[in-house]
Parts: C-alpha cells; structure tokens; sequence
C-alpha cells in the first residue's frame, strides 16, 4: 500500500482519550480530489457548475444537504437523490487508486487494538466500506457511522455522539480527527477534544493548507 506523501506530524492535545474518531474523506483517506472530480461531472451533466472553492468549503456537509445548498445558491433544480446516487456511483469508478494520509494512518496504526477507533463520515456506507476496503483499513475500526446512521449531520454533534455511545465511551474521553470545518463544530459540539487535518491539496507532493 503506497501512502499520501504529508507526513508531517500532528500535534495532538493533551488528555488520557479512551477512543479515537475518525473523520475519512481528507482526513484518514486523501480522497476529497476524487470526490470533487466526481461532483463535477455530475453536476455539469446537470447543466450547473460546481466552483472548487466552494467544494472544499462544504466538506463535511452530507452530499444530500450539499445539492440543496447547489440548488440554493445558483437556482439549480436537482433532484438531490439523484444527483447523489450519480455523483457516488462515479466516485467508486476510482476508489482503487485513493491512499491514505500518512500523518493520520501513524495514529490509526499506533492505537488499533490499544483504545477503540470509529469512522463518522458524511458519506453513504457503501462509499465508507469500499474506500476502506482499497486502503486495507477495514479489520482496523470497530464502529463506521455513516450518512445512513443519523439524522443532523456535521456541523450538529449527532454523528459524533453516535459513535462515541456506540463505543460506550464518553465524548469527554474522545479526540476527533478532523479536516473540514463543518467537523470540527461536530466534535465541538458534541464535548470532544480534536485535532484538525491540513487539507492536501490536489495534486500536491505532500502540500497542505
């Protein structure tokens, strides 16, 4: 397995965690380039456009919100549904070739098995499974959390307290790993400590912002 090049070292707060929770896209996987590519041809073939910056400034955001804020914001009338089932099936076109981030994959490998480890994604379960899967990280998190699994996604706290209780661990006792805004309120709210993710930038060597 080849790993993303940011190697830099995370600095971590202080504290005695009893769980790791893991955001995926951007944060455990370099996959957010993947999935802009994805939301791109889906919306052009809608007839919209999807700028980049505003992309990565929804990361986080469930896709399904993601649409109606598109629909929102430049009059589009899309079917969110639609466009999601689309946009998701056009990401796993690619799924093979994402790696994991080698900043993040360190703490992942140096906890597993010493304190429980959760993914909470914004992403459906099935895109969840298959990217974890292509990076051979399956066997390594007890609970996934998915879009599937909660009703308010980031930036409310719910998914966050989802799997802390489906850990039966206390969020007070849990740090978040996190790369996008929307997250991190997540984690916030939910009285947990973080630590953000720079965010990779496509095509980088090992650039983040």
């Amino acid at each position: 397995m080849s790993v993303e090049s940011n190697t830099e070292a995370l600095v971590l707060p202080a504290g005695n965690f009893r769980a790791y929770l893991f955001d995926l896209d951007g944060t455990v996987a370099n996959s957010m380039p993947a999935h802009f590519v994805a939301w791109s041809a889906v919306v052009t073939a809608h007839g919209g456009t999807f700028p980049e910056d505003l992309f990565y400034s929804l990361g986080g955001v469930p896709p399904l919100r993601v649409v109606e804020l598109l629909n929102e914001k430049f009059g589009y009338t899309m079917d969110p549904e639609a466009v999601v089932a689309e946009k998701e099936a056009q990401f796993l076109l690619g799924v093979g070739d994402i790696q994991p981030i080698a900043s993040v994959l360190a703490h992942v490998v140096a906890k597993h098995g010493e304190i429980p480890l959760a993914i909470v994604s914004g992403s459906p379960r099935d895109n969840v499974e298959k990217t974890l899967a292509a990076l051979g990280l399956t066997d390594k998190f007890e609970v996934t959390v998915c879009a599937e699994d909660y009703t308010n996604g980031k930036p409310d706290p719910e998914p966050f307290l989802n799997a802390a209780a489906l850990l039966k661990v206390k969020p007070e006792d849990c740090l978040v790993f996190e790369d996008a805004d929307a997250g991190i309120q997540s984690a916030k709210a939910a009285g947990m400590k973080w630590v953000r993710v720079p965010v990779v930038l496509p095509g980088a060597t090992g650039a983040a912002v």
